[in-house]
């Protein structure tokens, strides 16, 4: 008898669920979008440094704190390091590019942002904000790439 009473209302109740599919399927595709959005940023700032590693086409800022010159120069003292840094720069934006080769540019990139993250925590820190920024883009492009990732491990 009570299925009788409720029956207008299981209409209603479908009807909620269905919106509420549709608005989840809504952020879903917003969330791609902005992180396909970000990604491209990120990956555009990657091939930049990597490229200028190569070309130095971008000038050196003269207000550079004394202690990040002598790391600067410290690095450059080993011939091959910043060339290899530039490379998986460089490699590592263009695959996070496109979302087929995003997992494995996330990877390519993670050592050379590690290094970016202790530069900013030790020895620059007016840069931290812009790194935290980065490292969040990059963390989110681990997240989502999760699965590709544990499929390594098994």
């Amino acid at each position: 008898m009570l299925h009788i009473y409720l029956q207008p209302y299981g209409f209603l109740m479908k009807k909620c669920l269905n919106e509420a599919r549709h608005q989840k399927l809504i952020d879903t595709t917003m969330k791609k979008k902005i992180l396909n959005v970000l990604s491209i940023l990120f990956g555009l700032l990657l091939i930049n440094g990597g490229l200028d590693k190569f070309f130095h086409y971008m000038p050196i800022p003269e207000d550079l704190p004394e202690i990040l010159v002598k790391y600067n120069l410290a690095i450059m003292e080993i011939g091959w390091l910043m060339p290899l840094v530039g490379f998986a720069e460089l490699l590592g934006g263009l695959l996070i590019l496109f979302p087929k080769t995003r997992a494995l540019g996330a990877l390519v990139v993670f050592p050379v942002m590690v290094g970016v993250l202790l530069t900013h925590i030790f020895v620059a820190p007016e840069g931290l904000v812009i790194a935290f920024v980065i490292w969040a883009i990059l963390l989110w492009i681990i997240i989502e790439n999760r699965g590709k990732y544990l499929k390594l491990l098994e």
